[in-house]
């Protein structure tokens, strides 16, 4: 990795500038440093008023975006071995390429899903806060997250776009968790943003305590793809974002409105899923 270059402020002489006299650079003195210094007193200053707090039960910690050692350590990060296909943790490893029960009997309509965590009740603050609790500044931190559990995913993705709200249920919750983490990630990655790119036609009753097979009927309908955007659809690969795994409906149903518009590869990346325990 590149080292870093050093910060200088707004007075550095320039190295090339044949267009300015000499008399006009003399005297003007390189600061190294002092841009950061400025910055690290900004944010110590703000540290002291607004104290950083853990992402998950909101006590103080030493830095913004970041855990408590007790909620670190409560928290189950997944990582391989997993599922090739939806990402479901394997209790040992079985071997490359090997896909789960689910994923075998009905592969879903995504090509692979990850996601950075289990959702249970260690994880369930976190999640909920970020969604229903305007716990927004987490973003960026969710979003190194998603960077480092979907590293496969980001290699072959094209263009980011998160699942979609109902402009009624955005109305109400005021800001869509999905896009808000594929637009962090956007920033993290470069990778182009595309929030509007899907939409949500039908508004849906929610679905957390609806089964598979409700839930599937549920979003029959539900999304489609902006016919005036369609062409950016064609053959490319596209990485969906979301909050929760949990059926993997809702993401299914997306990567099909986006397979019928001529995706070439749909990927899914989430913060948390769901992990039955005779799943797991």
């Amino acid at each position: 990795m590149p080292r870093p270059r050093p910060e200088t402020s707004a007075f550095r002489v320039r190295s090339v500038d044949a267009g300015r006299p000499e008399a006009e650079t003399r005297g003007m003195v390189a600061v190294p440093g002092l841009r950061g210094a400025v910055g690290l007193a900004g944010r110590s200053v703000l540290n002291a008023l607004l104290p950083p707090r853990c992402l998950s039960c909101g006590g103080l910690v030493s830095a913004p975006g970041s855990l408590c050692p007790g909620c670190w350590q409560g928290i189950e990060f997944l990582a391989p071995p997993h599922c090739g296909i939806c990402g479901l943790p394997f209790a040992y490893d079985p071997g490359p390429e090997v896909f789960c029960g689910a994923c075998l009997r009905r592969q879903p309509d995504f090509d692979r899903a990850r996601a950075v965590l289990r959702y249970d009740d260690q994880s369930r603050g976190l999640v909920l806060g970020f969604k229903h609790g305007d716990r927004t500044e987490a973003a960026p931190a969710y979003a190194a997250w998603l960077e480092r559990a979907g590293a496969d995913l980001l290699a072959e993705a094209e263009m980011i776009l998160p699942v979609p709200l109902h402009w009624r249920r955005l109305f109400t919750r005021r800001y869509n968790q999905a896009a808000l983490l594929a637009l962090a990630l956007g920033c993290k990655t470069g990778l182009p943003y595309r929030p509007d790119l899907l939409l949500r036609r039908k508004h849906t009753p929610p679905q957390g305590r609806l089964s598979a097979a409700a839930r599937k009927r549920n979003l029959q309908g539900a999304f489609a793809v902006d016919p005036r955007r369609r062409q950016e659809v064609e053959g490319r690969r596209l990485l969906l974002i979301d909050d929760v795994l949990t059926t993997g409906a809702t993401l299914s149903a997306c990567a099909r409105v986006l397979r019928r518009a001529g995706a070439a590869q749909v990927d899914a990346l989430v913060l948390a899923r769901v992990v039955r325990p005779s799943a797991a």
